[in-house]
């Protein structure tokens, strides 16, 4: 057995199982409730994630966001209809489909900026590619590529399955604690949520002068965190050039 043949096969397993569409379910409404929140902020008006300060690399880039007037409130709307569409059976797939890109585009933002919310904007990415993948059976028919075995023969004739499968859950839940543990060790330096929780993390750093300089580069003097953090490196080479 090829292994095309063995995903179409483990695609048409899971489709049968209860407490894969018991997940499924899950994450749909964990991630139109995150795209609700966000969405309802924009279209209010309001800054999201007011009380990060606008030098923070996150703060600064939703400041500038905040200030781009109908395009904002548009973003908003959009993050509404996304949401709406994942909550309803029927237009799940299409919902699904549209989240992916944004929460993509926004966990690669977070990423970039060393923003403290990776952990959640990934958690975010994987449920919506677990959602994507889900229907698959739905969505293949405009894929670039030819469809997977018969994808489209769930069981739909038969009862689904009430077995758990503690393979599949063990391994979403191992790669959750994968995404904390890396994230931990993942940059040498973070400008954190404030200016405290930036320097809360110095005493740990390999060179606390240098944190101490990043983060009143970043806070105080509202430098970009490119600047600020080749500052930090330069501060790191100097300190390890042999005397």
């Amino acid at each position: 057995m090829d292994i095309l043949s063995r995903l179409s096969r483990a695609y048409i397993e899971a489709k049968g199982n209860r407490w894969f569409h018991y997940f499924a379910v899950f994450c749909r409404f964990m991630l139109a409730l995150g795209f609700v929140i966000s969405g309802i902020v924009k279209i209010k008006g309001e800054r999201f994630a007011s009380g990060l300060s606008v030098n923070n690399p996150m703060g600064h880039y939703l400041e500038a966001l905040h200030h781009t007037e109908f395009y904002y409130t548009f973003i908003g709307i959009s993050q509404l209809i996304i949401a709406l569409l994942l909550l309803f059976r029927r237009t799940a797939a299409l919902g699904a489909m549209l989240y992916f890109p944004v929460i993509l585009n926004i966990c690669v933002l977070a990423y970039a900026v060393r923003f403290e919310g990776t952990r959640i904007t990934t958690f975010m990415l994987l449920a919506s590619l677990y959602l994507v993948v889900w229907y698959y059976d739905r969505i293949k028919y405009i894929l670039p590529f030819q469809p997977i075995g018969n994808a489209d023969e769930p069981a739909r004739k038969v009862p689904l399955s009430n077995q758990f499968s503690f393979l599949f859950f063990g391994l979403v839940i191992a790669t959750l604690a994968t995404v904390v543990v890396v994230n931990v060790y993942l940059y040498d330096i973070r400008p954190g949520n404030s200016q405290e929780e930036c320097t809360n993390g110095c005493p740990g750093n390999e060179d606390p002068v240098a944190c101490q300089e990043f983060c009143d580069c970043l806070y105080n003097k509202g430098k970009l965190i490119d600047e600020c953090l080749a500052n930090y490196n330069k501060a790191l080479e100097e300190r390890t050039k042999p005397q």
